[in-house]
């Protein structure tokens, strides 16, 4: 039998700490999760996000787990007659929740980079009046004839900042909610303008994907997911006090080099650049002394998106590795 009833859960939520506003609530039992994805929506009610789209390339897009959207809400502080810009598709179940909110009288913006995302969710929301949604251009860029003022902007996948053409337009007193840091975990932040100044509050931390589902797809690694990858490794080894001081200078020192390599800069295997004589190849086995022993630890907390044929393999009776395909 499907355990898919809305008030039990969302009783469990509140009995395991979590804040579920009244508004919130009823929004959520109101709105059907189902009317948004064709997957099995049972794991949604077990706590745990579900997806609505996949690329033909391996992309996957989530709706996210209940815990979650639910604290996004409670953080948004919303009310009746409110204009909330949300940037990142989820399917289009936080948009109807947030339209429930704010009521007749509120609007919902939605953005995403993604074409097939969009079009979900138009296909899903085509009784809900007060929301429109609209394909952007890329995360970094306004799209043509978008409104100037903004109170309450949600983003619902991970940036490694607050957009520009979002923050300078919040309204003394709005605010973003925003899962700021590195692919390999961020914290969700509010940044909030007062007075002319944009002031952050930590919220804790959260892991989101990306905005953008061409970012989840498995393709070839670029240096700076590497270097998120190598910091998150090198954080859990500290915490587990599987690494020496040595080892953590020479992987700051590495990921500090990945940076510096051009945001345009093809990765290993494309762009007619010797396996050999790409950069980022050349750091990495320059540095492979330093960081072999943790491989293992690298290779655990990569499974499944490394563990595949063409990922790295590493094989220390030949002194070699083999970057033919970095998968990410």
């Amino acid at each position: 039998m499907m355990m898919t009833d809305m008030p039990a859960l969302l009783k469990r939520l509140e009995k395991g700490g979590i804040v579920v506003p009244n508004l919130v609530k009823k929004a959520m039992i109101k709105v059907d999760v189902s009317d948004f994805t064709d997957y099995d929506v049972e794991p949604f009610f077990a706590d745990r996000p579900i997806p609505f789209i996949e690329t033909d390339e391996g992309g996957i897009k989530t709706i996210s787990a209940p815990h979650m959207i639910v604290t996004l809400l409670h953080h948004l502080e919303l009310s009746e007659g409110q204009e909330v810009v949300i940037l990142g598709a989820k399917g289009g179940y936080i948009a109807a929740l947030i339209a429930i909110i704010v009521g007749e009288n509120g609007r919902v913006r939605l953005l995403d980079p993604s074409q097939l995302a969009v079009e979900h969710v138009q296909s899903r929301l085509t009784h809900w009046p007060t929301v429109e949604s609209r394909v952007l251009e890329a995360v970094e860029i306004a799209p043509v004839a978008f409104p100037g003022d903004l109170n309450r902007v949600l983003i619902t996948g991970q940036v490694r900042e607050l957009p520009e053409w979002l923050s300078s337009r919040i309204v003394d007193g709005g605010f973003a909610l925003v899962p700021l840091g590195n692919t390999a975990g961020q914290h969700l932040m509010k940044i909030e303008r007062q007075n002319e100044e944009m002031l952050s509050t930590d919220l804790g931390p959260v892991s989101f994907g990306p905005v953008d589902v061409k970012d989840s797809e498995t393709g070839p690694m670029n240096p700076d997911e590497l270097a998120d990858l190598l910091e998150l490794t090198m954080e859990t080894c500290e915490e587990l006090e599987m690494i020496d001081e040595q080892e953590t200078n020479a992987l700051l020192d590495l990921i500090a080099s990945l940076r510096q390599l051009p945001a345009d800069l093809p990765p290993p295997g494309d762009g007619g650049i010797p396996m050999s004589e790409h950069p980022m190849v050349q750091l990495m086995w320059e540095a492979s002394p330093s960081f072999l022993r943790l491989w293992p630890m690298l290779q655990m907390m990569l499974h499944p998106n490394l563990a595949q044929p063409g990922a790295i393999d590493w094989n220390e009776d030949d002194d070699d590795f083999n970057f033919d395909e970095f998968k990410r």
